[in-house]
């Protein structure tokens, strides 16, 4: 039997994403959760939601948190950590409210987030611990004693999650004709946000052009394509791109869009793209439709070859990854000396998000930092 690895103070892991529908009767009402407070009209949802109705209705989201459960599960089992996981959803079932309430009722009183979102920013991170703020305040109206939450650092350039990435991008160019080849261009992609989110994401001074979310990005990036030279003897050009865009045309957003970077790398006479959609853990909505389905058809009508290679989804490394970020945080908690892991020039996030990181437009109360209501 492994040795048990010190998690305390901590009591349970708590699994937290974005969520998504499973049928096509879920789809106006996931979008409804997903623009509340924005006035959308149902007939506008019906038609945004045609990316979900292409797949049955279906998000594979639910089913790749699925997997990463079962991955997290095995891992800790397998190496002697004894935290329960949980999962829960901030737009659809299961919902995050009710996970907590079903983690009280369990005798949860500190709990750990990871959230499936790596990097930097207010819709990958501060939008959550609002979520959970909410989630916290439910429950006390409910006459329930809220646990303590602490959420688990960015993990953009942890080993775990770069590595599997690396094995994507090579195992892409491989698929690729021998004829463009070492030629290709790699596309790093992440989903585009105003620039005004990324000019304030990550702490006040990491604020300015583009922020902690585009310097995390490229980081990452460059990281990836260090490997990838010296795991294939070929230096591939790249640039980070972004899709995914939903804004109103006229506030600026974060570019260029994959689909015209494909187009200017024709132009220019690039033999062949690999896409590598570097700000995703797995292959979820916006994965298949904006890369497998928009971005690959541009790419047909350019007669540009592509390939997209892998997110990391439920990768054993990964897995690791996260038990590695417990153990970690478990100790910093302790007043222990941990010793973080990152690759890349940024080093190591922070473990509590600090006053003005990635703020709102409209402050709120978001938990599981140095502004949380619930310390």
């Amino acid at each position: 039997m492994p040795d048990v690895l010190d998690v305390s103070p901590y009591d349970a892991l708590l699994l937290l994403s974005f969520g998504g529908p499973e049928g096509p009767d879920d789809v106006v009402p996931f979008l409804e959760n997903v623009t509340r407070g924005r006035g959308i009209p149902k007939e506008r949802l019906k038609e945004v939601g045609q990316h979900y109705f292409l797949f049955g209705g279906v998000s594979p989201i639910n089913d790749q948190n699925r997997a990463l459960l079962e991955a997290l599960r095995k891992d800790f089992a397998e190496h002697g950590l004894d935290l329960p996981v949980y999962w829960g959803n901030r737009n659809w079932a299961p919902y995050l409210t009710d996970t907590l309430r079903d983690m009280v009722r369990d005798g949860r009183r500190r709990v750990l987030v990871l959230a499936t979102s790596a990097y930097a920013s207010y819709s990958g991170c501060r939008q959550y611990r609002e979520n959970l703020a909410d989630a916290l305040a439910a429950l006390e109206s409910e006459g329930l004693e809220p646990p303590r939450v602490d959420k688990l650092r960015h993990y953009f350039n942890h080993p775990g999650f770069v590595e599997p990435m690396v094995d994507g991008v090579v195992r892409s160019l491989a698929e690729l004709p021998d004829e463009v080849r070492d030629g290709a261009h790699i596309a790093f992609s992440t989903h585009s946000i105003p620039t005004s989110a990324a000019d304030t994401s990550g702490p006040v001074e990491a604020h300015g052009d583009g922020g902690a979310y585009v310097r995390q990005h490229l980081d990452v990036a460059q990281v990836i394509a260090d490997a990838v030279r010296e795991r294939t003897g070929v230096d591939h050009p790249w640039q980070l791109v972004y899709q995914s865009r939903s804004g109103a045309p006229h506030i600026p957003w974060l570019e260029p869009d994959i689909c015209d970077h494909l187009e200017e790398r024709r132009a220019a006479g690039a033999p062949a793209v690999v896409m590598a959609p570097i700000g995703f853990v797995s292959d979820h909505m916006e994965v298949l439709y904006d890369l497998d389905t928009e971005a690959t058809a541009k790419a047909g009508e350019l007669g540009l070859p592509v390939r997209r290679s892998a997110t990391v989804g439920a990768d054993p490394r990964f897995a690791a990854a996260v038990r590695d970020l417990v153990v970690e945080r478990a100790a910093d908690e302790r007043g222990e000396e941990a010793d973080p892991c990152a690759l890349g020039a940024l080093g190591a996030s922070h473990n509590l998000c600090p006053v003005g990181c990635c703020p709102a437009r409209a402050p709120r109360p978001a938990a599981a930092g140095a502004d949380s209501p619930y310390a």
